[in-house]
C-alpha cells in the first residue's frame, strides 16, 4: 500500500502547497513513485503549482522528475445510500486510483476545515503540518495565557488530528506520525522566538506530534512557483551558481526530508 502524507493546517499561508510540491518532487526525484491530490477545491495551489510545472516543462522541451498529480473524481450521487458523503466517495475514489501505481501519495489540504480535509487526516500515514512562527498560527492547535506561556487547552485542529487518531485506532492502522514544521521564519524577536520552541515543545509531549525545521522566508519560493519548479530543478534549468540562500534553502529541504523519517527513503541529495 502507498504510504499517505498529508499536509494540513487549518490556516492558509503557512506554506501548505510549498512544502507539498517540494516533498513530493524530491520523492520523485529520489526514484520513488509519487501521486499527489489537492484538496482546496476552489484555490488549487498545489494543482496549480503541478500545472505550471507542466507548461513549463514543455514550453522548455525539458523533462523533468514530476509527481503525478489527479483531479478528485465526480460521483454520480444518485448511486449513493442514504447518509453517505459524496466527498468521501470523491477522496476514496481517487486514493484508490492512484494507490496501484505510488509509493507515496502527497495530499495537500485547504487552509480551513472541510469534510474532504476531515477524512484525509483519517487516511495519513504521516501528518505534517507547516506552522508559521507565531502565537497566532499557534493558537491553531492550543490556547495559551496572555504570556503565551501556559497552555490553557488544545484548539479545533489538534482535537481534529486526536480524532483522526481515533478512527484510525479503531481501523487497526498504524498510528498516525505527526510533524509539525515551524516554517515560514524571518528574522524575529530572539524572545518571541524562545516564547514559540518552548509552548511547542511543551505541546508536542502533550498531544504528541514531533517538532522538525521547515523553510525559511525566502524571496526563492514566490519566485518558483509560477514555472512550476523546485530548489531541486535549479541547476537542471540552467541555474550554475546558486546563491547563499538557495544553498540554504536547499540544505532546509534536505532536513526537511530527513526529519520526516520516510519508509525506505535515502536522501541522496
Amino acid at each position: 500500500m502507498a504510504h499517505i502524507i498529508v499536509v494540513g493546517n487549518e490556516k492558509g499561508g503557512a506554506g501548505k502547497s510549498t512544502v507539498s510540491m517540494h516533498v513530493a518532487t524530491a520523492l520523485v526525484r529520489m526514484g520513488h513513485k509519487v501521486g499527489v491530490l489537492d484538496l482546496d477545491l476552489r484555490q488549487k495551489t498545489f494543482g496549480r503549482y503541478v500545472a505550471n510545472r507542466r507548461s513549463f516543462l514543455s514550453d522548455q522541451g525539458i523533462d523533468l522528475p514530476s509527481p503525478d498529480y489527479r483531479e478528485l473524481p465526480e460521483i454520480d450521487q444518485n448511486n449513493l445510500r442514504e447518509g453517505e458523503n459524496v466527498y468521501d466517495h470523491r477522496l476514496s475514489a481517487a486514493v484508490a486510483t492512484l494507490e496501484p501505481d505510488s509509493d507515496f501519495i502527497v495530499i495537500d489540504c485547504p487552509g480551513s476545515h472541510t469534510r474532504l480535509s476531515q477524512v484525509a487526516h483519517s487516511l495519513a500515514d504521516t501528518l505534517v503540518t507547516p506552522l508559521n512562527d507565531s502565537f497566532v498560527d499557534f493558537d491553531l492547535l492550543a490556547h495559551t495565557d496572555t504570556d503565551g506561556v501556559k497552555i490553557k487547552g488544545p484548539s479545533v485542529y489538534s482535537e481534529m488530528v486526536w480524532n483522526a487518531r481515533q478512527l484510525r485506532s479503531q481501523a487497526k492502522l498504524r498510528p498516525i506520525d505527526w510533524i509539525v514544521l515551524r516554517n515560514r521564519m524571518g528574522a524575529q524577536n530572539m524572545v518571541n522566538k524562545q516564547k514559540m520552541e518552548a509552548a511547542i515543545g511543551q505541546l508536542a509531549k502533550r498531544i504528541g506530534f514531533r517538532v522538525a525545521p521547515g523553510f525559511n522566508e525566502r524571496v526563492i519560493f514566490r519566485e518558483l512557483f509560477p514555472r512550476g519548479l523546485t530548489l531541486l530543478d535549479l541547476k537542471d534549468v540552467g541555474v550554475k551558481q546558486m546563491n547563499i540562500s538557495n544553498v540554504a534553502a536547499r540544505q532546509e529541504l534536505r532536513d526537511l526530508m530527513k526529519s520526516l523519517n520516510l519508509p525506505d527513503v535515502t536522501i541522496d541529495f
